[in-house]
């Protein structure tokens, strides 16, 4: 909690309490009060309890330890692409999806006055979202770990030169003036956010709904692998939506996969896609099916 601007530690302990009274109801985030993960966790579950935490690892953790019954983790904003490293964040993490959710982004700039402003700080995914905007202005981006957190770091610091780029959420929590609002570069700019739980969904109570699979493989070191591995996807009709690759360790000998797919196991078309993939794989590990949120495509 110390390493929150102090502007945030009473709202920080406040609802942290607040979720601890009632883990069941608890969504952890990362964070701090008021950034665009607290957005989401509200629209997500009006009656949820927020809780915030300064690493996704801590958001992770929380849940993990029965803190919190759920978290929800950005994974890809439409901009600036997938946020580092959630791919390696969510198979070690022990937890299934259980949900998505999409938050329309909406960046103001804001501060103890009205300007001029030296910089503006937030995170480096609201920077690069804000790029245009910043330029033309002449203000000088500066990173911070989140946008809401980067809010009250402004509060704190009681310089009128220094702006933020955070949701109007956080101008309301902190106390600060919106000089500028909807400073995002782009007006269709969205979030998809997982939500993560200690047990996964079954796809059986899914049924008669439409469905999203997330699941990471690691193909045969073999020529055309990978073609072999797809194609069952592609012959058995099944919508890949995300296929990502990645590297662990430093071998760079081989490179693992994240993929969405719409439809669940117990599916015939999926099954049988699922099978061909198995075959051409050293391992396919799921990490959840739930309800499609938005429809793709």
């Amino acid at each position: 909690m110390s390493s929150y601007p102090k502007p945030a530690l009473a709202q920080v302990s406040s609802m942290s309490d607040a979720a601890s009274a009632a883990p069941d109801r608890a969504v952890a985030f990362q964070g701090a009060p008021g950034c665009n993960s607290h957005r989401a966790a509200l629209e997500y579950d009006a009656q949820c309890l927020p809780l915030p935490c300064f690493s996704f690892e801590d958001a992770l953790d929380a849940v993990r330890d029965g803190r919190a019954e759920r978290a929800i983790i950005p994974i890809e904003n439409s901009q600036h692409g997938r946020v580092a490293d959630i791919h390696f964040l969510l198979p070690e993490s022990g937890l299934s999806i259980v949900g998505e959710h999409f938050t329309p982004i909406n960046h103001a700039l804001m501060a103890l006055g009205q300007g001029p402003f030296t910089a503006a700080y937030s995170h480096p995914q609201a920077l690069g979202q804000s790029r245009r905007y910043l330029r033309e202005k002449g203000i000088v981006p500066m990173a911070y770990a989140d946008t809401a957190g980067a809010a009250a770091y402004v509060r704190e610091m009681g310089d009128p030169t220094l702006a933020a780029i955070a949701p109007k959420l956080a101008a309301e929590l902190y106390d600060l003036q919106i000089v500028e609002d909807n400073v995002e570069d782009a007006d269709d700019n969205t979030t998809r956010f997982v939500v993560l739980a200690r047990e996964p969904l079954d796809p059986f109570t899914l049924q008669g709904q439409k469905t999203m699979t997330t699941f990471i493989f690691e193909v045969n070191n073999v020529p055309a692998a990978l073609y072999k591995a797809l194609g069952g996807f592609a012959t058995n009709g099944v919508n890949m939506t995300k296929l990502e690759s990645y590297q662990t360790g430093a071998s760079f000998a081989a490179s693992k996969f994240y993929v969405d797919i719409e439809g669940a196991p117990g599916e015939e078309r999926v099954d049988r896609a699922m099978q061909e993939l198995a075959f051409h794989c050293k391992y396919v590990r799921p990490l959840g099916t739930y309800r499609l949120a938005r429809p793709r495509g």
